[in-house]
């Protein structure tokens, strides 16, 4: 098989669950709650050096379907990750406030990370051993954020963060491999002591793939957004966000349209009572794709929404759920809906509903369970001259993963990942027996040993 633009279904259904980009796999990196520890302070900066080794199994590391013809069926590997991680920043004003720094925010707050990730791969049959030693990999991701007058009436923000995604393709002959990175900034207004305040920014992103034959979906978007709150509750506030991009094609022999996304939502968030938290969120989207005389696009417009109920375990004391620690354990269900961008065809739409649970007791033991279900549909595929390939088609994408943790001491953790993934269809590219199904199934174990600060 070679690849084509149908062929880009895997990637663009591989952006839809969990596991497709390295800085999701690991826990501990997507969320520092769980990776940093005590830190190492120096003056006003703390830093948080860290490293981690792990070693598993995956049943299907080429998201390859059962029902595919002999020879291009699931391939399992074991596989050894290692991954050092360093960040730091300003001190927290947590730790300002217990070490008798005092309660003024410093004029200017940033925080800064890098990490990578080098991964091995070990055939369980010989056969194998060849297209899994070409996967040998390298991940990486970084970021930079600036935070100026902090807590003042009038202030401001900057940041910057890069990933290098690394998502095999099912064919093993080549990999979706890209760059993306994202650069931005906005002012924000919070008069009469915080009860409200407004950010109005700007940002730049954009994706460049690796491999010559996919160069052409590399693109870039420039947005404008803004955001609010208004506290009417002293636990309880009305906020809106809204955005307009403008996302362009990097070659002209792309086969995507250029678009001028626009969102646009309100909603509420608040501490219902000491134990629950809700945050729900309405609005609209558009996708405003732009055709050609030869190209009549399909657009995206209709409802966009969020919700969300949380429960702390340990009730929550505080006013702002969005401070919550680590040391309060939280279980929350929610739904998301909205439209994204699709490398196959012009774009895709996920209603996911999610449950998660995260717990740390006895300073020893951390616990960390989500889980989601998505639909995710595509409209109709069309090809070059905007020829149909593919009429509409529903994936549903399900995802679970445990991430359990025991700390030795403050700085020493072993740990496990459990993550299951999989993507439910019965669409199918060919003709059978020689077709290329879309169905796939991935079950992943690691145990790892992990040093941090």
């Amino acid at each position: 098989m070679k690849p084509s633009r149908i062929a880009c279904v895997v990637l663009a259904l591989g952006l839809g669950y969990s596991t497709a980009a390295f800085a999701q796999e690991q826990t501990w990196l997507k969320d520092r709650r769980y990776g940093e520890g005590i830190g190492i302070r120096t003056g006003d900066f703390e830093l948080h050096p860290g490293i981690a080794g792990e070693f598993g199994y995956d049943t299907n590391y080429f998201l390859r379907s059962d029902r595919d013809p002999p020879g291009a069926r699931p391939i399992d590997t074991l596989r050894l990750r290692i991954t050092p991680s360093f960040s730091f920043g300003t001190i927290t004003q947590q730790r300002r406030e217990a070490e008798g720094g005092g309660t003024e925010p410093p004029k200017v707050a940033f925080r800064a990370n890098i990490a990578a990730s080098y991964s091995e791969f070990i055939a369980t049959k010989s056969a194998n051993s060849d297209a899994l030693s070409k996967q040998r990999n390298i991940g990486a991701s970084g970021g930079l954020s600036l935070t100026i007058l902090p807590q003042r009436p009038i202030g401001g923000d900057l940041y910057t963060d890069f990933l290098r995604s690394v998502q095999p393709s099912n064919l093993a002959e080549f990999n979706y491999n890209r760059f993306t990175a994202r650069f931005g900034g906005g002012i924000a207004w919070a008069p009469g002591g915080g009860m409200f305040d407004w950010r109005l920014g700007y940002q730049y992103s954009l994706t460049y793939f690796e491999d010559t034959r996919f160069r052409n979906l590399g693109n870039h978007t420039h947005e404008i957004n803004t955001r609010g709150r208004w506290r009417f509750l002293p636990r309880t506030a009305f906020m809106y966000d809204a955005s307009l991009g403008f996302t362009r094609y990097d070659y002209a022999t792309s086969s995507q349209l250029d678009s001028s996304p626009v969102r646009a939502r309100v909603g509420i968030n608040g501490l219902v009572t000491s134990s629950f938290a809700f945050l729900g969120m309405v609005g609209w989207g558009a996708s405003f794709y732009k055709g050609t005389p030869t190209q009549s696009p399909q657009q995206f417009d209709s409802i966009i929404a969020q919700a969300e109920f949380k429960w702390f375990i340990t009730p929550n004391p505080g006013l702002d759920p969005a401070g919550v620690g680590l040391t309060l354990s939280s279980v929350a269900v929610g739904y998301s809906r909205d439209f994204f961008n699709s490398y196959l065809g012009d774009y895709y739409t996920r209603d996911r509903g999610y449950l998660s649970l995260a717990t740390f007791f006895s300073q020893r033991v951390l616990l960390v369970v989500e889980g989601g279900v998505g639909a995710i549909e595509y409209p109709n595929i069309y090809g070059t001259n905007r020829v149909l390939e593919h009429t509409p088609f529903t994936t549903i994408m399900v995802d679970a993963s445990l991430f359990g943790e025991y700390r030795f001491s403050n700085t020493v953790g072993l740990n496990t990942t459990l993550r299951y993934t999989s993507n439910i269809t019965d669409t199918f590219i060919g003709v059978p027996p020689n077709a290329d199904y879309l169905e796939w199934k991935r079950f992943e174990a690691f145990i790892g040993l992990r040093w941090f600060m």
